[in-house]
Parts: structure tokens; C-alpha cells; sequence
């Protein structure tokens, strides 16, 4: 099995987008906007933040965004990170995850922060392993307003 995580390209919109609807089918709230993924929302996200896509033996089987927030350019929101039901039980998405710190510590950002639904406790084990803690004081501002409000975790990566 060849495991790669390459930087996402503006060419790979309707990849990530696909990739996000697929992943996120029968898996996550069917209010959630990720079910509604386009081209076009996954263009804006590349071109103001950036993503990774997933592939196993060539094949695409996730991805994962990032996008800096308005009042703060230091600090990134994760958000859309998925891998294709077919693909879940192997911790694939903490690759995902780990590229986004990685090339989060490359570029100097400050704070990596990302949304847990309140659907799906039991992630915050899986990110707390990763450094990240809970940050109740924080609202996340890619939320759905249909949903109930997400828990936020950050994890800082100043050196």
C-alpha cells in the first residue's frame, strides 16, 4: 500500500468536493452543509487557505482543508476532513491531520483550531492525542446554524 498526502491544486475542487459528499454520506448529520460540498465553495477554500488530498496506491480517498480566520491570519480553522467509508478504520485521517500541522509549523501559524460536531464525542479523544484541547470559550465560524454549536479545539504551535 503506497500512502501519499499531496498539497491540494485549484484543478482538485471537484475531487475534494466529491471526496467530502462521499466521506461525509451516512456518516455525519444529513443537515450538514458538507453534504451540499461544491466546486466552487472548495475553490474559495483552496484559494484563501489550502487542502490536502489523500491517496492510497494513487487512488483518492480523502481530504481536508484549512482556512485562516478573518481577524486573525495566524490562526487556521480546519474543516471538511474526511476519508471515503471504504477506507475508515485505519486512521487514515490522521495523516490529513498531521499534514495540516506540519505545514502549519513550516508556515509560522500560531494556532491550529478545529470543530467537533456535537454529534461525534468521541473524536475529542482522537484530536486530544494530537495536542489539541478543548477550548469551550471559542465559537467556530464555519458553523452550520441549522446544527447545534460544535466544540472547539485548538492546538497552539508556537515553538
Amino acid at each position: 500500500m503506497n500512502l501519499v498526502v499531496r498539497e491540494a491544486t485549484k484543478e482538485d475542487a471537484k475531487l475534494i468536493a466529491e471526496l467530502t459528499r462521499a466521506a461525509w454520506a451516512g456518516k455525519v448529520s444529513v443537515t450538514s452543509s458538507g453534504h451540499r460540498e461544491t466546486a466552487v465553495l472548495v475553490s474559495e477554500h483552496l484559494r484563501d487557505g489550502g487542502g490536502f488530498v489523500l491517496e492510497i496506491d494513487q487512488q483518492p480517498v480523502g481530504s481536508v482543508r484549512w482556512l485562516p480566520l478573518d481577524a486573525e491570519q495566524d490562526v487556521w480553522e480546519v474543516c471538511r476532513m474526511g476519508v471515503l467509508p471504504e477506507h475508515r478504520g485505519s486512521n487514515l485521517s490522521q495523516h490529513l491531520l498531521e499534514a495540516v500541522i506540519h505545514h502549519g509549523l513550516a508556515v509560522g501559524v500560531e494556532e491550529v483550531r478545529l470543530a467537533v460536531r456535537a454529534d461525534q464525542p468521541k473524536l475529542i479523544d482522537f484530536y486530544t492525542a494530537y495536542e489539541f484541547e478543548l477550548a469551550e470559550e471559542l465559537e467556530y465560524s464555519h458553523a452550520n446554524p441549522l446544527e447545534p454549536a460544535p466544540l472547539v479545539m485548538r492546538r497552539s504551535l508556537r515553538h
